[in-house]
């Protein structure tokens, strides 16, 4: 492997990233200067657009890999996991940092954010979210924080953590689990609003589903990229396993998607040409249907492109889930009101922002912190 000290941080390719991350810095502070209508499109039959869609909902599912990967390696004793275990880890803290970067962004008083953690609504599914992201942001930093003890040398503090990180796991498992499921839940007050594409009781168990598959494509997309850019090996049997996992995942949801349509009699709308059919075909189509394919034909001899082409059409396909429960989804209620929403180009360019920085912290972790050494 190669070590941290021979990771290059200032390349071309950072530099790229550097310039994302201002011009999403400059978006943040219009932002917060200029109010939410100057810099987006959203309007009050609009109110959530790219950055709860994109940014917060599927920066939450992109960091399911954490606690799968936590379970598999610390509650299982699934030791071959190991090597992945501490990016899948850092993966899912980033991502959990930068949706509540973005909902800070996209509520209407940012700094009213802290309210839920002590006025509480128990009866509120909107306050059920905010606590969870509250505790599991927390207990992934603890998950997180032994890569930073050690480099530090804080050897009583790594010790402490070392006590309670067990527990730690058990409960950023359970508040995962419950977290995806209750985004989903979230949208079950919108009935009169949301396609019935995708409006059912089920729809919080679809979203815990579709997040176990995003965090599995994206831990072996993570860990196949890394492998490439640092150096550092990971076991093909370990990308074999995670293609297998994604394979069973994605039958489950598919055969779920499939009782939902005819349960709901949406044929009619799926071919009807509107919008939330043809976004509805999109994300069947590229997120479901093809990697499956892939998946189920190439069995065991599958190679690690046609994974890695696998893993990326699946967490297109599920950030187009996201975007049409959020978005798409609700145009048709939103036409019938002379409604309607486009991303404005700050918005975009935020997100943009989000995403480089995500990827700069992740390679300044791999540069500094012992990201790849294997406990």
């Amino acid at each position: 492997m190669k070590s941290d000290h021979a990771i290059r941080l200032w390349t071309p390719n950072t530099g790229g990233l550097l310039f994302f991350i201002l011009l999403g810095t400059g978006v943040a502070l219009y932002r917060m200067l200029y109010g939410l209508g100057a810099a987006t499109n959203l309007n009050d039959t609009y109110p959530w657009g790219l950055w709860l869609g994109f940014d917060v909902l599927g920066g939450v599912a992109m960091a399911a890999g954490g606690f799968i990967i936590a379970a598999a390696v610390y509650l299982f004793n699934w030791r071959k996991y190991r090597p992945i275990a501490r990016p899948a880890i850092l993966t899912a803290f980033l991502g959990y940092l930068l949706a509540v970067l973005a909902l800070f962004l996209d509520i209407g008083h940012p700094f009213r954010l802290w309210h839920p953690a002590i006025m509480w609504q128990v009866h509120s599914v909107m306050w059920v979210v905010a606590i969870h992201v509250i505790l599991y942001t927390t207990t992934l930093a603890v998950e997180a924080s032994p890569m930073l003890f050690e480099k530090l040398h804080w050897e009583r503090a790594g010790k402490w953590v070392g006590k309670i990180y067990l527990a730690a796991v058990v409960f950023g498992v359970m508040l995962s689990t419950l977290h995806q499921s209750s985004l989903g839940a979230v949208f079950l007050i919108a009935p009169a609003k949301l396609s019935p594409l995708w409006f059912d009781p089920l729809l919080p168990y679809m979203f815990l589903i579709s997040a176990v598959a995003m965090g599995l494509a994206m831990v072996s997309t993570e860990a196949m990229l890394s492998a490439r850019a640092f150096h550092h090996p990971v076991a093909r049997e370990i990308f074999t396993v995670l293609g297998r996992g994604l394979r069973n995942t994605l039958l489950i949801y598919l055969g779920l998607k499939l009782y939902l349509l005819f349960k709901h009699n949406g044929l009619a709308i799926v071919f009807g040409g509107g919008v939330p059919g043809n976004m509805y075909l999109i994300e069947m189509g590229i997120g479901v249907l093809l990697p499956l394919g892939l998946l189920v034909a190439g069995g065991q001899g599958l190679g690690q492109n046609s994974l890695l082409g696998c893993n990326i059409m699946v967490i297109v396909g599920v950030l187009t889930n996201r975007m049409n429960v959020a978005v798409f989804g609700m145009q048709d209620y939103a036409v019938g009101r002379g409604a309607e929403y486009f991303p404005a180009p700050l918005e975009f360019l935020l997100t943009l922002g989000l995403v480089a920085l995500g990827v700069f912290l992740f390679k300044a972790a791999a540069r500094y912190l012992p990201l790849f050494t294997v406990e």
